[in-house]
């Protein structure tokens, strides 16, 4: 096994430099450099991997959907669309057990189906539900997990910079895979609603309704948020009516959920120099980080590929003696723990590139084109994990910022049955692909 010598010294170099707090996009570059000089291969280096950074990341115009999608979440999240909607939920469902719980549950859909960003969608619905959840006694627990929860279904549902990044790294439709998440992102949300029914069923104490309610009646209550819907769903057929019919790619559908988002926020007297200036810069900041986390990715892996990184690999997993499930589990199981550490964009940009060879040469019975959709799903379950899972979870920590006063260790009880619902919901998804694959194959 000496021959996987270098690889697998590379890997231990990527974790070392990874657990004592280094920027990943510094430590991928950095070793992908290092180790191409330490084996006499700067030219190569140089050649290969200068033309994979140029080619693969700075002149994707697929990429360009990214800051565009991150543009439009911004401001949305600034046109003031949600806080309405959530006065309107609350108003509807103010006398029920669970009422503020379910507000804040179809806020997060419809916000995921309009942004995809986690971090506007946690501190967002943070800030508006968690006062009222405090004066309603709600459990802290309960209320911290399910905002927290509900803010990552966006990493999910269309359109995601996750299923634009996947699509990239897996060389398949990002359409098709805006196509596929829909009905698992759905799945999930229904689970998550089935999970506040149980809690208000059986533990009403825990989600009580408000002692003191704004008397509106329910004729009104509902045409206020018919009202407050139109603009998010204009939007969000906009952007994926797009797609799916066909008319626009992901890019140009991005391009008109950006300047859709600017009109929103215009007619909602939002907008202003101010806070156009703060959604750029906002913008250029997560963009830039993407996009060197990926070039630090490309360096890594055409470093470690060159020196026999995939042979290491495809012996490590050993797929000609184990069952095609058998392997899928343990890369299932890589990544979820990967999750504790990691963002999902390091996984996505690093991981994604090693095991997808190894996934394509399994034979699950299904058509090649399909396998890779199912996967990538999957995966984008998988990874929404990470959002959730402590020590290094972001949605954990965005929560912690907005409400310093609810002890971590009650933020961290809260989501434990959230990451429950999501690892149930990526084995509904393993064990029956339809759910993945039932949208893409009607619309061809």
């Amino acid at each position: 096994m000496i021959e996987h010598f270098w690889p697998a010294m590379m890997l231990l170099a990527l974790i070392g430099g990874i657990f004592t707090g280094y920027p990943v996009a510094f430590v991928l570059a950095g070793v992908g450099i290092i180790f191409s000089f330490m084996n006499g291969i700067p030219v190569l280096f140089l050649s290969m991997g200068v033309q994979r950074i140029y080619s693969g990341t700075l002149t994707n115009w697929l990429l360009v959907a990214i800051p565009l999608f991150v543009f439009m979440g911004l401001m949305l999240e600034r046109s003031g669309i949600a806080e309405r909607l959530m006065r309107s939920l609350a108003s509807l469902f103010r006398s029920t057990p669970g009422g503020y719980a379910l507000s804040v549950m179809i806020i997060g859909v419809i916000m995921a189906a309009s942004t995809g960003i986690i971090g506007a969608s946690v501190v967002m619905m943070g800030m508006m539900a968690l006062p009222a959840m405090r004066e309603a006694k709600y459990d802290m627990s309960f209320a911290s997990g399910l905002i927290a929860s509900s803010g990552t279904l966006g990493i999910l549902l269309p359109p995601s910079i996750m299923l634009i990044i996947l699509g990239d790294q897996l060389r398949i439709s990002v359409g098709d895979l805006f196509l596929a998440a829909i009905v698992p992102g759905l799945v999930l949300s229904g689970l998550y609603f089935l999970y506040i029914a149980g809690v208000a069923f059986f533990t009403p104490h825990r989600v009580p309704a408000p002692e003191r309610v704004a008397k509106t009646s329910f004729g009104v209550a509902v045409w206020s948020l018919t009202r407050d819907l139109v603009a998010p769903l204009l939007l969000i057929l906009s952007v994926l009516g797009t797609i799916i019919a066909g008319i626009a790619t992901p890019t140009e559908s991005a391009a008109i959920g950006a300047a859709g988002a600017l009109i929103l926020a215009l007619l909602s007297r939002r907008l202003s120099l101010p806070t156009l200036s703060d959604a750029l810069y906002e913008t250029t900041k997560t963009t830039a980080m993407i996009v060197f986390v990926m070039i630090g990715a490309s360096i890594f892996s055409v470093v470690f590929r060159r020196l026999g990184g995939d042979a290491m690999i495809l012996d490590m997993f050993n797929i000609r003696e184990n069952s095609p499930y058998v392997v899928l589990f343990f890369i299932m199981l890589l990544v979820f723990i990967l999750g504790f550490f990691l963002d999902w964009v390091e996984i996505t940009a690093v991981v994604v590139p090693i095991i997808a060879p190894i996934v394509a040469q399994l034979d699950f019975g299904l058509p090649g084109d399909q396998v890779m959709i199912w996967f990538a799903i999957a995966l984008a379950v998988n990874l929404q994990t990470s959002f959730l899972t402590p020590p290094f979870g972001y949605a954990l920590f965005y929560l912690r910022g907005i409400a310093p006063d609810i002890p971590i260790t009650t933020i961290y009880r809260g989501v434990l049955p959230f990451v429950v619902i999501q690892i149930t919901a990526l084995l509904l998804v393993i064990i029956y692909p339809s759910i993945a694959l039932w949208l893409p194959i009607a619309a061809r």
